[in-house]
């Protein structure tokens, strides 16, 4: 029997649940069990369980639905625990080097104890001293092993399940388990206190819990708040059957109603049902309410009183100012031009339009990428939808003539912005741009992140500098509704890159959907619309943005490059979108094809892929033609950018280092031998995951419509899809 059970529940922090299991497994004293608790076989965190499973014994993996939430995902791992002590741990918190250590070493001090509670600390996400919330109570409890009545403020309701160590045996002797499904820390740590008869404290830190940004999830606006009565009812009622003593039962009362009151008195948290909350949690005050409990003193204690009485209207006015204030500071429109402030606080005081979608591509660049793509398939699945393009002056022209648009800055733009029901970018809306009740934002990406994004990239002082006020930028990912991405890696570091509430979507990136359902006609038209000669294989070079890097350079000599190689090729040069300057350059065996508005297009032209770190290898991997990474800077790239995997070590097929190494892979057929199509294999099982041809279908329905998850087509598995056909290479 191992010394310790750890039970680690997965739900929703896929991201960084890798650092939670590392810091459990990287402990000095190893005789644990660790027991992840997944959603399903096939969640998000199941992928990242399996690889540890495999490499280490002691973790062993159970399941539980996430409509049991977060007390049903520690009591399905409780009940699979054989420790002699149970330690709950969130995933996305970690343990303190040589936690487990000075657990063992206090247990042995102190005999098996039915609790042992110890500190935590409270880590900002993003910056400041970290908080010790738990020390100031601990460091008042008795040096030894001590019951209850010796320290009557050590409740159990103010100290979340992570923060002690239960003997096993304790609590199945007890029938202890977490009750409900929000707030269940406070009932169950409040049965806990009630039940145990030896405890004992470490004031050493042993986890560190990292705040989300988004703040806890049981801090968002909804009915699950009614539930903190539920628990309060349960711990209180408890109590009275044991007939706890008035010098336990007070702190503990008073504990539970702080937390109640605060609730109570939130202007977002409860947006309906005030009334219902307060009245239900006036009757349990006086029902509860200990023998000559004086309330405290100052605001705190005139809300006691409020509620005592049964107030409501007295207790609503208090907060009726801060609530009209925030409401109004919420509202308050910032784009630049008094007469557009006025023109856009106006719109914004007009209904919604339900049936309007706005959409953008690449801050306005044009009509392209996974907007384009939605659009056109919610023209067909949703016709009654009135659908407008922002673009910049100069993109006009790439809006199909039957496609209404409006131009960035214009009265149209902030019209429209203001009206709309549904906002789809691949980008970001302009800071300006309110996030009205209602409206519905979708964020679709435009790749998947093989360099750090968002506010990962803050530890590059390059990239930061160029990124600008992250605050700023995480505003506008506060607005984002639904996120979409194309694989289960995506999904991970999307959740670290841009921390919020949205709701994430694996439905594929619609961009892709052409790799599927082009026909070999399409892409003949294509190679002839970019003059690809017949008969000749067509090599897309698509070099990536350099940060340190000032202007375009290709890094690769393309005419000596096509000399090396023979005749038999041509190079599509795309630039990174940076550097579209809208018409092409080069000739004869170079084809420019920067300015080509879809990249798409470009990709199903070309027989192979020359790139270095962009983002097309994800999305033409789909394709399942050969690729060539050109890592001729690696090392600068990933120390300067920051990338989230080692491409050196996971390619989607032949690296070459130098221009002489990247010739010789086309001389001698390397480029596209059993070698190279066994690393695409490889690549395509861990980043094609969801591109099978019907993203587009899934998103139109799910966020346009509104249809349930359920109703949504799924995903075609990999090995069934037939990709589009490559013009002159012929598939096994």
């Amino acid at each position: 029997m191992p010394r310790f059970s750890i039970v680690v529940p997965s739900h929703g922090v896929a991201g960084r649940l890798s650092q939670a299991l590392d810091s459990v497994l990287a402990q000095s004293f190893g005789d644990f069990e660790l027991i992840p608790v997944c959603d399903a076989p096939d969640a998000p965190a199941t992928d990242v369980v399996t690889g540890y499973a495999e490499r280490d014994s002691r973790v062993t993996p159970v399941h539980s639905p996430p409509s049991d939430g977060l007390a049903g995902a520690r009591n399905t791992g409780l009940r699979a625990a054989v420790g002699g002590h149970v330690l709950f741990l969130d995933g996305d918190d970690v343990l303190a080097s040589g936690a487990l250590a000075a657990l063992d070493a206090r247990l042995g001090e102190t005999g098996d104890v039915d609790v042992l509670y110890f500190e935590h600390e409270r880590t900002p996400w993003w910056e400041g001293e970290p908080t010790n919330p738990a020390a100031p109570l601990l460091a008042r409890t008795p040096d030894g092993v001590f019951t209850p009545d010796r320290a009557p403020r050590l409740t159990g309701v103010t100290l979340p399940a992570w923060s002690a160590v239960y003997r096993r045996a304790f609590l199945t002797e007890q029938g202890l388990a977490f009750p409900g499904d929000h707030f269940t820390d406070v009932g169950f740590g409040g049965l806990v206190a009630l039940r145990a008869e030896r405890v004992a404290a470490l004031r050493t830190v042993v986890v560190r819990h990292r705040l989300r940004r988004q703040g806890n999830r049981l801090g968002l606006p909804g009915e699950h708040h009614a539930e903190l009565l539920d628990q309060t009812e349960l711990v209180l009622t408890r109590a009275a059957e044991l007939d706890l003593p008035a010098d336990r039962l007070k702190p503990l009362f008073e504990q539970l109603f702080a937390a109640v009151l605060k609730t109570a008195a939130h202007p977002r948290r409860l947006t309906s049902g005030r009334r219902v909350f307060f009245r239900r949690a006036s009757a349990l005050y006086r029902r509860h309410r200990p023998d000559g409990y004086r309330a405290p003193g100052g605001s705190l204690g005139v809300q006691h009183r409020l509620l005592a009485s049964g107030s409501y209207a007295a207790f609503r006015s208090l907060r009726a100012a801060n609530r009209t204030a925030a409401r109004a500071a919420a509202l308050l429109p910032r784009p630049r031009g008094l007469r557009t402030r006025l023109r856009y606080a106006a719109a914004l005081r007009l209904p919604l339009d339900r049936n309007l979608v706005v959409y953008c591509a690449y801050w306005g660049r044009g009509y392209a990428c996974n907007p384009a793509a939605i659009h056109a398939k919610a023209r067909e699945l949703a016709p009654h939808l009135r659908a407008v393009f922002l673009v910049e002056p100069d993109a006009v022209g790439s809006v199909p003539p039957d496609v209404e648009y409006a131009v960035i800055g214009s009265r149209a733009y902030w019209q429209v912005l203001a009206r709309a029901k549904y906002l789809v970018n691949n980008a970001n809306f302009a800071d300006a741009v309110v996030k009205r009740p209602g409206s519905v934002h979708l964020q679709t990406q435009h790749g998947t992140p093989l360099k750090t994004m968002g506010a990962d990239q803050a530890t590059y002082p390059v990239v930061a500098a160029a990124t600008g006020s992250f605050a700023r930028l995480l505003a506008r990912v506060d607005r984002w509704d639904y996120n979409l991405t194309s694989n289960r890696h995506s999904t991970e570091m999307w959740e670290r890159a841009f921390p919020s509430t949205h709701e994430t979507l694996e439905y594929g990136y619609p961009r892709n959907d052409v790799y599927c359902t082009a026909s070999a006609e399409d892409v003949a038209r294509v190679r002839k619309e970019l003059g690809v000669p017949d008969g000749k294989k067509a090599l897309l070079y698509a070099p990536t943005h350099r940060d340190y890097a000032t202007g375009f350079e290709t890094g690769l000599d393309l005419a000596e490059f096509c000399e090396a190689i023979g005749d038999d090729y041509v190079v599509l040069l795309r630039a990174h979108y940076f550097y579209d300057r809208g018409a092409g350059r080069g000739g004869g065996r170079i084809i420019d094809v920067t300015g080509h508005r879809s990249s798409e297009d470009v990709c199903l032209a070309a027989d192979g892929l020359i790139t270095d770190y962009s983002s097309i290898m994800f999305d033409y991997a789909n394709l399942d033609r050969p690729i060539v990474v050109y890592a001729d800077d690696w090392d600068v790239y990933r120390e300067t950018r920051g990338v989230y995997f080692d491409l050196m070590e996971l390619p989607p097929g032949r690296v070459a280092r130098t221009p002489g190494e990247l010739a010789a892979v086309f001389r001698d057929g390397s480029w596209a031998d059993e070698t190279a199509t066994s690393l695409r294999a490889v690549f395509r099982e861990r980043f094609c995951q969801f591109d099978d041809g019907r993203a587009a279908e899934r998103v139109v329905r799910r966020v346009l419509l509104g249809e349930p998850p359920e109703s949504i087509p799924p995903v075609v598995p990999l090995a069934e899809r037939v990709p589009a056909p490559a013009a002159t290479l012929v598939r096994s």
